[in-house]
């Protein structure tokens, strides 16, 4: 497989496995808590490495992810407690954590080759270096399997758990009344988004994989507040708003996974600004109604 084609696969199904769970992270106001669990992965892959001596062992994934769920149930015990209100727990969680792993790296592992700036930033084109070849011939980068491997998981969870998912999102008291176990149901949900995170970090960075998760079912969410619409909008706006970045990136010889970040906000901001237009039109026409309906009343 042409390596450019491989990487732009790899940018699509990326965005796309980190968006779709991003729509019930979005409906349900936990965006930074996204920013929260890509911080607390360091540790995670610090202790897999203690454990496995292995940097491309899938344990790194599984143990980061675990991290991130931390930062998840601990920030959610916190917040039950009422002693702190708004986002302060994940202040105090996730930065606990992450400063835990640099200390680790520093004082365990200073020889080892724990690539931090990867691990923030991340490289589309890195990630998409390595293939894997059948029969001598290449089928595409390794880690695209991975992220195929993720969006499978991701899909197939979010479809087992549909109706779940959508009832403790919008009403979780009503949802337990009907013996929904709403507290196993969030874990389980925010171990998805922790080993979506963690799995497309090579690719996206902890930094900017906020902006897949989170921009495409933002901007989904202001053109339409129906669920499944919600989910197709998220999906075309992903699966469009990466390939469109990376080949602008790609032209620009500038970094893809940024270049995919600033189309995804580009994109916000045009999805914003025509939903304002839309509403002003309309608030218009409603006011030229209601003064004709006066005038022939009068």
């Amino acid at each position: 497989m042409n390596f450019v084609l491989g990487t732009a696969l790899l940018a699509v199904v990326t965005a796309l496995a980190c968006a779709l769970p991003g729509t019930f992270i979005v409906l349900r106001k936990n965006s930074m808590l996204v920013d929260a669990i890509s911080h607390a992965v360091l540790p995670g892959i610090v202790v897999g490495y203690f454990f496995t001596q292995d940097l491309e062992s899938p344990l790194l994934i599984v143990g980061a992810a675990l991290a991130g769920l931390v930062v998840a149930v601990g920030s959610e015990w916190l917040g039950r407690t009422g002693l702190l209100t708004g986002d302060a727990p994940q202040g105090l969680v996730f930065p606990a954590l992450f400063s835990a792993g640099v200390i680790l790296v520093t004082a365990k592992f200073a020889n080892v080759h724990l690539d931090t700036h990867a691990v923030l930033v991340g490289d589309l084109n890195l990630a998409a270096w390595e293939q894997l070849t059948v029969g001598g011939v290449s089928i595409g980068p390794t880690y695209l399997y991975v992220m195929l491997a993720v969006l499978a998981l991701n899909c197939a969870f979010l479809g087992a758990g549909y109706s779940r998912l959508k009832v403790t999102t919008f009403d979780p008291q009503f949802a337990g009344s009907l013996g929904i176990r709403v507290g196993l149901v969030n874990t389980a949900f925010m171990f998805v988004v922790s080993l979506t995170v963690t799995a497309a970090f090579h690719a996206a960075g902890a930094i900017l994989v906020i902006a897949l998760m989170i921009v495409p079912p933002a901007t989904a969410y202001l053109l339409s507040r129906r669920l499944p619409v919600l989910f197709a909008l998220t999906a075309v706006i992903a699966a469009g708003g990466a390939l469109a970045g990376f080949w602008i990136a790609y032209e620009l010889d500038a970094a893809t996974s940024a270049g995919m970040a600033v189309f995804y906000g580009l994109v916000f901001v045009v999805g914003y600004l025509g939903t304002r237009i839309e509403q002003r039109r309309r608030h218009r026409l409603h006011a030229v109604r209601a003064v004709s309906t006066a005038q022939s009343a009068s």
